[in-house]
């Protein structure tokens, strides 16, 4: 059975698992998670891949740690397939995205709980100076955080699936406010990237969720 939507780990500069997923099992559309490692744009580094199915794709940590990452990245063709603070339907199948990370200069749960340090990104830039502006905004590092105002939008959207970069509470580096925000959206699958981990597994609540590891590929069932 050919599968409706891959999900694709991070590929850290290995997209050959990706372009070779899409030609041999041309799913309805592949969704990546983050962490590119980007010396070319994204759209270069998966030519056979947009040839074979559409791509969507969320931001990991590494693609605000160089210029070169976020450019190849936000710049690239493919800019607008960014799932991160909105929701999709592909295919009948409503997929939000959730890029980034947690940061404690920012929001980090373990650190603030529910008070983060800034809510939005106009509070922050209120108290960043110039200096530390970055293309006179955010500095590159802090586009990289989960905001509390795009995880508060998300809360009052509704989604199939959910695709993270940060993991759920079934990983033992994950948050529970992940797991938090797939059940207010009425997800019944979070899958998640970041820690290069394949596994499978069911919260208490009824919500599935599937870890991708490193340049790996995984179906919706976790195969």
């Amino acid at each position: 059975m050919t599968p409706d939507i891959l999900y694709c780990g991070d590929p850290h500069g290995d997209f050959a698992p990706i372009n070779r997923a899409a030609r041999e099992s041309t799913p309805r559309a592949l969704v990546l998670l983050g962490d590119y490692d980007l010396k070319r744009p994204l759209d270069d580094m998966l030519v056979d891949a947009i040839r074979h199915t559409d791509v969507w794709w969320i931001p990991g940590n590494h693609d605000f740690e160089r210029v070169e990452h976020f450019d190849n990245l936000f710049g690239s063709a493919l800019a607008n397939r960014n799932l991160h603070g909105r929701v999709v339907d592909i295919g009948g199948c409503r997929v939000a995205g959730l890029g980034g990370t947690f940061q404690g200069k920012v929001w980090h749960p373990r650190q603030h709980g529910a008070s983060p340090r800034y809510g939005s990104r106009d509070e922050y830039l209120a108290t960043c100076g110039k200096g530390n502006r970055w293309r006179d905004g955010l500095p590159l590092g802090r586009r990289g955080a989960i905001w509390p105002e795009d995880y508060a939008a998300l809360m009052d959207m509704r989604a199939d699936v959910l695709v993270t970069h940060e993991a759920p509470s079934t990983h033992r580096h994950g948050f529970e406010e992940i797991d938090r925000l797939a059940e207010a959206m009425g997800a019944g699958l979070i899958v998640h990237g970041h820690h290069h981990v394949d596994y499978s597994v069911t919260l208490s609540s009824g919500v599935r969720v599937i870890g991708v590891g490193l340049a790996g590929v995984s179906c919706g069932r976790g195969s």
